[in-house]
């Protein structure tokens, strides 16, 4: 994994500290499938973090053909991953792994930051911010 260098980003406490995000080997060929099958050259996986979902914050990720100026940009795995500055505060760290079993597939994200997940997996809680009011999931 290596962090692309971007001048008019200072990137040092993600680096110095830890990882802006890992992908497995089986989350970087399902994202580089999915880049060829729908024709997405050049195209990067976006993550990101919003409020809402079970735990009061939600993963979500998108193909993304442009990076905003003010993006993080990691490389893993020959897949370039970017996010957005309030994100990487909650995500700094995680590990995004593609699982595929009898019960289906899907993104997992193994999230350092979070104190508490939801049964779903999409959504997380940190340590500073307030817990969601139920889950959300039909789990209450």
């Amino acid at each position: 994994m290596s962090v692309i260098e971007r001048p008019d980003v200072d990137l040092s406490f993600a680096v110095e500290e830890m990882p802006a995000v890992i992908l497995t080997e089986s989350a970087a060929v399902r994202i580089g499938g999915l880049l060829q099958e729908r024709n997405l050259p050049g195209h990067a996986l976006r993550v990101f973090v919003s409020g809402g979902g079970c735990g009061g914050m939600q993963y979500g990720m998108a193909l993304e053909g442009q990076p905003r100026d003010y993006d993080t940009i990691v490389e893993s795995g020959g897949v370039r991953v970017v996010i957005d500055p309030t994100s990487l505060q909650y995500l700094a760290g995680a590990q995004i792994d593609y699982v595929d079993n009898l019960m289906g597939g899907g993104f997992r994200i193994e999230n350092p930051n979070a104190v508490s997940t939801c049964g779903c997996g999409h959504s997380f809680r940190t340590s500073g911010s307030p817990a969601a009011s139920g889950d959300g999931c039909g789990h209450n």
